[in-house]
């Protein structure tokens, strides 16, 4: 099997973690298996699609290391949905409509007071000529329907095993707008067609759009691709996600510096039977992902859980692995490595770095309690002098306890809000040494 599948958003926003979610479960599926991964921008929306956001989600799926094997965008084939249509038409499968929007609304509402599901009854087929006249000259113009068979549809789903949807129960679906735009439901199933998908891979949320789909590819005469619908991404607070939540999306998660293995390896192991953990390389990501992993339930997005993926990947990489970005922060090569290396175990995100180097480069803002000022003086005239090593921290320490009778807490607490300005962080015995004498004297004498 060498499967195409497709990712197509659309340009009207920047991507955000939600819909992420497909992209990498439609990128891994076609990986997985050898096959083609199509980036498909759904931008028949003139008004809305923007360049500027095309330019973003390529930017942002480059970042994820989610490359496409192919790029197609909807606003250059309108000539070919429009021979479709004409097709549809000819075979009496696509109908126009005159009703306003408030209509239709009007409608919904008296059928739901009825009790009755607020579905189209069709009635624009019953129109007469005189009818369709009258509405045109009124300056009317249509929006066009697929006429359902309703029928029972059935299919066999990647995620939920076989599934069914009676097309009765659904109203027949506007395909063009009256204005005379495309909607995604014809345009994206003659781009499939044409670009020879053979998987379907989406949210559940789709899945009662499927039969609707089914019919018309076989109504083209097409052999329909698989479809797959996986468990949608809520938020920490349960409520789906929108591209509204800007916080979320993948540009404000670069900007925060998250690393994109972080972001992959939470949104490739939320919702399924994998455990959640970093990777450090996304062909690890690809061995573990199994389609049939993902579970039923809604997979839950927390940033927390993203922060601790963060870390924890962090505190695993290796300095060669950041040696250029160490450089691009302006750490001085020289002891780049040992800062790296003796610090990154209490970093979050990868700017966080910078903070222990400024501690070493002596920008550290020294925090001295008067109740310590004694303390802390008497730890200056005890200060070795010279080149620290590994064994300074201890020969120091040993010297301010026997002098001062402080232990514990009462002792090491001061020393590290002198030297660092921060209560917690790396081991000190560790740190002095890339301090130094000449900036630990200078934060004891703060």
């Amino acid at each position: 099997m060498n499967p195409i599948v497709r990712f197509a958003p659309s340009p009207t926003g920047n991507i955000h973690i939600g819909n992420l979610r497909p992209a990498l479960i439609n990128w891994l599926f076609a990986k997985k298996h050898g096959g083609t991964f199509i980036l498909r921008f759904d931008d028949t929306d003139a008004k809305r699609s923007k360049q500027e956001f095309m330019d973003n989600i390529r930017e942002d799926l480059t970042w994820l290391g989610l490359t496409w094997d192919q790029e197609e965008n909807q606003s250059k084939r309108f000539d070919r949905y429009e021979a479709v249509a004409q097709q549809l038409r000819e075979m009496d499968l696509l109908y126009a409509c005159y009703e306003t929007a408030e209509e239709l609304d009007f409608k919904r509402k008296r059928q739901m007071s009825r009790g009755m599901p607020p579905v189209y009854d069709r009635a624009a087929l019953a129109l007469s000529d005189d009818e369709i006249k009258a509405f045109e000259a009124d300056g009317r113009t249509p929006h066009w329907r697929f006429k359902l068979q309703q029928k029972i549809v059935v299919w066999p789903d990647l995620v939920r095993g076989e599934q069914h949807i009676d097309t009765g129960s659904l109203s027949d679906p506007v395909l063009i707008r009256a204005d005379g735009t495309w909607l995604y439901t014809l345009a994206s199933i003659i781009d499939d067609i044409d670009m020879g998908v053979t998987h379907i891979i989406r949210g559940e949320d789709h899945v009662a759009n499927t039969g609707v789909q089914l019919e018309i590819f076989g109504a083209l005469g097409a052999t329909a691709p698989t479809f797959g619908h996986h468990n949608l991404l809520v938020g920490k607070d349960g409520e789906g996600l929108s591209k509204r939540l800007g916080s979320l999306s993948i540009r404000e998660l670069r900007a925060m510096q998250y690393e994109p293995l972080s972001v992959l390896s939470l949104s490739a192991t939320i919702g399924s039977s994998n455990p959640v953990k970093p990777y450090l390389d996304i062909a690890d990501i690809l061995a573990d992902f199994d389609i049939s992993k993902l579970s039923r339930a809604a997979a839950r997005f927390d940033s927390d859980e993203l922060i601790s993926i963060n870390a924890k990947l962090l505190h695993a990489t290796e300095f060669n692995t950041v040696a250029s970005r160490l450089a691009d922060l302006g750490l001085k090569s020289h002891n780049a490595q040992a800062i790296w290396d003796a610090t990154k175990t209490n970093i979050e995100t990868f700017k966080d770095i910078k903070i222990w180097a400024d501690i070493v480069d002596g920008k550290a803002k020294p925090i001295i309690a008067d109740d310590d000022k004694d303390f802390i003086a008497t730890a200056l005239e005890l200060l070795p002098t010279g080149d620290y090593d590994d064994t300074s921290w201890g020969i120091w320490t040993k010297a301010i306890k026997q002098t001062t009778g402080r232990k514990g807490k009462t002792l090491f607490m001061p020393l590290r809000l002198a030297l660092t300005g921060l209560d917690h962080g790396a081991e000190l015995k560790t740190l002095l040494p890339l301090i130094g004498e000449a900036n630990a004297r200078n934060y004891l004498n703060a």
